[in-house]
């Protein structure tokens, strides 16, 4: 367990993360445009702090493709359903090339009608949601974001893993990147990606994250992974769970009900389904004005009277934002095991290691 406390953090520059899972990606078939798609996606979510979403993720997804259950070359197929409405088929590829052409789509109606939506089926983890709402506000775009994901929720009540720790995310462009609101949320207490990342490093979670399998709070990562995860808010929580597969897998035609597979399970396509929204912000008056608009909010959220012990307010995504500033800054912290993992994973296709300070 105290090997993450007593290992030295090892920092890697962004762009040398992105060139390492880039040929790692290609060495395995993926091609050079989609690894550079990937790689930018997951590097994005270890510059935010979100490093359960990050590079660490890479072993997992080439065991994948190495099992034959992920399509590296997959390209996704799109279909205008109507001026607004793009159906997106991965075909089993990753999920950030499906997502990405989704909300390439989204965007391009809304920018003519106001608002388009995509539906995105046979597809895969994405990854942080948060990067695909930044692709929204990259065009001066809010948005929507959901997906579903394998089970590890019970229904309130019940004790079966049945719903995913699917996220909520949304995103309003501001007039500046610390203004712009970005929220991505698990329904859960904590995201599953957490407790992957403290079994990896040796740690132990909070008793309040999760149950093992017999129904009592643990701290064990691994015997919270045998049992599920809990829900914030109780029943709230869990009901936001439902959502997610009903826009998300129901309506698209992917996988739900408890059977999208763990993309850690290198037995079975994950046939992930997403659902994306873009909104243009200027449609009831000009963009300048929604800005100052965002401005007077985000003034008044993190201005506001604080709470005993509380020294700062943070703007939804603003947290994220300066992790950002400070990783691009000084690197991307990993751990000698993550770093190991990582190489082992260049090593098989002949690419260079990862340098680290």
């Amino acid at each position: 367990m105290a090997e993450a406390e007593s290992s030295p953090k090892l920092f890697v520059a962004a762009a040398e993360a992105r060139r390492l899972v880039q040929d790692i990606l290609r060495g395995n078939g993926v091609s050079a445009d989609n690894a550079a798609v990937i790689a930018r996606c997951l590097v994005a979510a270890d510059l935010r702090g979100v490093d359960t979403h990050g590079m660490n993720r890479i072993p997992s997804y080439v065991e994948r493709i190495r099992q034959g259950v992920l399509d590296a070359g997959a390209q996704p197929e799109v279909t205008q359903v109507t001026p607004v409405v793009a159906q997106v088929d991965g075909r089993n590829g990753f999920g950030f090339v499906a997502a990405r052409a989704g909300m390439a789509a989204a965007v391009e109606s809304a920018k003519a009608y106001g608002i388009g939506l995509a539906s995105v089926k046979h597809s895969n983890h994405f990854g942080m949601s948060a990067w695909v709402v930044q692709q929204a506000l990259d065009a001066d775009m809010m948005s929507l974001v959901f997906t579903n994901s394998s089970p590890a929720l019970a229904a309130w009540g019940g004790r079966q893993k049945l719903m995913g720790v699917s996220p909520i995310a949304c995103g309003a462009p501001g007039k500046g990147d610390l203004q712009s609101f970005i929220l991505d949320m698990a329904p859960s207490v904590a995201a599953r990606g957490k407790i992957y990342k403290a079994k990896r490093r040796g740690e132990r979670i909070p008793p309040d994250w999760a149950l093992d399998a017999d129904g009592r709070p643990t701290d064990d990562p691994e015997a919270a992974l045998g049992g599920v995860m809990l829900p914030m808010g109780g029943p709230k929580g869990s009901a936001l769970a439902v959502m997610m597969d009903v826009f998300s897998g129901v309506l698209s035609g992917s996988a739900f009900a408890g059977h999208v597979t763990n993309p850690y399970d290198p037995s079975k396509p994950a046939d992930v389904g997403h659902f994306l929204v873009a909104i243009k912000p200027d449609l009831f008056m000009d963009l300048e004005q929604f800005r100052e608009r965002m401005l007077y909010l985000y003034r008044r959220v993190v201005g506001s009277d604080k709470a005993a012990g509380v020294e700062r307010i943070y703007f939804p995504g603003e947290m994220e934002q300066l992790t950002q500033r400070e990783r691009e800054a000084t690197g991307i912290p990993l751990v000698r095991a993550e770093v190991d993992a990582l190489n082992e994973e260049a090593r098989k296709v002949g690419a260079a290691p990862l340098a680290v300070d």
